[in-house]
């Protein structure tokens, strides 16, 4: 029987706790330190799920001896910071997305990582379930032809409010940060780097984008279409254009569960696989597989590529002039 791999998570706020509960499902993992700014704020957090190592402020997490990876699940700004102090201290990270701010931050983290020979990866949770690992196998074989488009949308409204991450610049706010990562993303996995960027976005009275358009162009002719919001709900499906046939991820594609093949002439095929908890635990499950195999990347979601998508990204803001504080 394998040892467990003992967990710290670093922040105690919303998807702090999906994550706690992620690690749950997993029996090979043990969720025993947290990390909070406040020792109030961490106990809560500990007593909730049971963790017996509870620490007032982020450097004594990092230096727990009795951990051996920490999840970075503070607000967007602070994810270089974190990741920085626990790779300073020896410890191993899955950092929430959007990895950093932007492009010169994840090279810092990247570059440091790769000096300490320890592991990193960016927590894009949706690309670790069983039905993605199942489209990229359908990809791999062809099953469509070569894909010349792809459509996919995650818009979710939440009321306006300047105090809200989402709407504060100073916390990294807006669509493409918080939602349009999930599209980029997609994009790259499927498409891989863009090679003609554009995009239209509305940057609302607090300066952030709070929707967005954005077009991704490939050298082989290929087109990614995209739209994200914080001001409206959208269906958050993607379907997949070949030359033989298209791929639909029905709803939520974020956490997918379902999709339908289309050939033409044949009928439509559903391809389901479903699963229990609330998703997190594959990301979680992928971490330690690697450290297992001591690795010091995923093969499924590679600096290389993470740097790659935070520069589209960047991109994309540069077009709309829009600056976070610090910048």
């Amino acid at each position: 029987m394998v040892s467990p791999i003992r967990w710290g998570i670093l922040g105690t706020g919303w998807i702090a706790n999906e994550f706690a509960q992620g690690l749950m499902r997993l029996p090979d993992a043990e969720l025993v330190a947290v990390g909070s700014r406040t020792l109030e704020s961490a106990q809560r957090f500990a007593e909730r799920y049971g963790i017996p190592r509870r620490h007032a402020g982020y450097e004594a997490l990092a230096r727990d001896t009795h951990v051996d990876v920490i999840y970075v699940a503070t607000p967007n700004p602070l994810h270089r910071e974190h990741t920085m102090l626990c790779l300073e201290a020896g410890k191993p990270v899955l950092c929430e997305k959007p990895f950093a701010l932007n492009a010169r931050e994840a090279e810092d983290m990247i570059r440091f990582a790769r000096e300490k020979k320890l592991f990193l990866m960016e927590a894009m949770w949706s690309r670790f379930f069983p039905l993605m690992g199942e489209l990229r196998t359908l990809l791999a074989q062809g099953a469509i032809g070569d894909v010349q488009i792809l459509a996919a949308d995650i818009c979710f409204h939440f009321d306006f409010d300047p105090s809200d991450r989402r709407y504060d610049p100073s916390l990294g706010g807006g669509a493409l940060l918080d939602l349009g990562v999930y599209l980029v993303s997609l994009a790259s996995m499927i498409m891989g780097p863009p090679s003609r960027i554009g995009g239209l976005g509305h940057l609302g009275e607090t300066g952030v984008d709070e929707q967005a358009g954005i077009v991704l162009g490939y050298d082989q002719g290929q087109v990614s279409t995209l739209f994200t919001s914080v001001r409206v709900d959208s269906p958050v499906e993607a379907v997949l254009i070949g030359t033989r046939g298209q791929i639909r991820i029905h709803p939520l594609w974020i956490h997918p569960d379902k999709m339908t093949l289309s050939l033409a002439g044949q009928e439509p095929t559903t391809i389901e696989r479903p699963y229990d908890g609330n998703g997190y635990q594959f990301e979680a499950a992928e971490v330690m597989r690697c450290l297992r195999a001591n690795k010091l990347e995923s093969d499924l979601m590679t600096l290389n590529e993470t740097l790659s998508i935070i520069q589209t990204m960047d991109a994309i803001r540069a077009q709309w002039g829009l600056k976070f504080p610090g910048e």
